[in-house]
């Protein structure tokens, strides 16, 4: 049985919906309290009414240091401390190389890079008082360099070696950093596999185990065990949910 998450305050940006939800109720349902970040207010309140008091729902643009101050802040008022940050938020445009603007540049690295790196930085005071986990996020556009990901994929990347850094610099803290690469049906996959049908099976063709994974049953269970303390000396890594489709060595 996996480990309980009952004294366990976590962070969720893009906590509403998509992966972000399933990790929300996953690690809700494993007793822990939740902070979920995220711009889709409708979504947000539908999670508050369906977790209650378990989860906050703060409405604020991951990008801005304020925000991530604001979470912090809330989830020592409303539930005492904090033990972890998920990094799960991430808005890009997908565009050839040559296409992208650099509202594009912007969007993904704000969204992306920016945010977890603020959201760190901000939950750092409260993490080295008694040590917790942070889990940031990549994908396999960056480690395969997917076409049309350049500013996805770069931003992916720019998380991965800034979490291996901070897993050295924060160890001493107790602080773990580790990384988690999704392969998931979320609402998003699923219209673009009704838009782009022979790209979604081309797709679905090279996941070994032969489909997209469920966000709550397949990603979030990576999630909370790296949340918990059953993980307590693994840092500084990189995990594929992804159903064998990208090897990280």
């Amino acid at each position: 049985m996996a480990e309980t998450l009952n004294d366990k305050v976590v962070i969720v940006t893009g906590g509403a919906a998509g992966i972000g939800g399933g990790i929300t109720r996953t690690l809700v349902a494993r007793g822990a309290k939740v902070v979920a970040v995220d711009i889709n207010d409708d979504a947000g309140a539908a999670l508050e009414q369906e977790l209650g008091d378990s989860v906050v729902f703060i409405s604020g643009d991951v990008s801005k240091p304020e925000t991530a101050a604001q979470a912090v802040d809330t989830a020592v008022s409303t539930f005492g401390r904090l033990n972890g940050v998920v990094n799960n938020a991430h808005a890009s445009r997908q565009k050839p190389f040559t296409d992208l603007e650099q509202a594009d540049w912007d969007l993904s690295f704000g969204t992306g890079f920016e945010a977890t790196k603020n959201f760190m930085l901000a939950a750092y005071p409260q993490l080295k008082t008694a040590g917790g986990s942070i889990v940031n996020f990549c994908s396999g556009a960056g480690i395969n360099g997917q076409p049309t990901q350049a500013a996805y994929a770069a931003a992916k990347e720019a998380i991965r070696g800034l979490s291996r850094v901070v897993a050295n610099e924060w160890a001493a803290d107790n602080i773990r950093v580790n990384v988690v690469g999704p392969m998931a049906m979320t609402e998003g996959v699923q219209k673009w596999s009704e838009a782009a049908p022979e790209l979604y099976q081309q797709s679905l063709q090279r996941i070994p185990l032969g489909r997209f994974g469920d966000p709550e049953t397949d990603v979030a269970p990576v999630v909370a065990f790296l949340i918990s303390d059953d993980s307590k000396y693994v840092t500084g890594q990189t995990i594929m949910a992804d159903g064998g489709t990208n090897k990280v060595y």
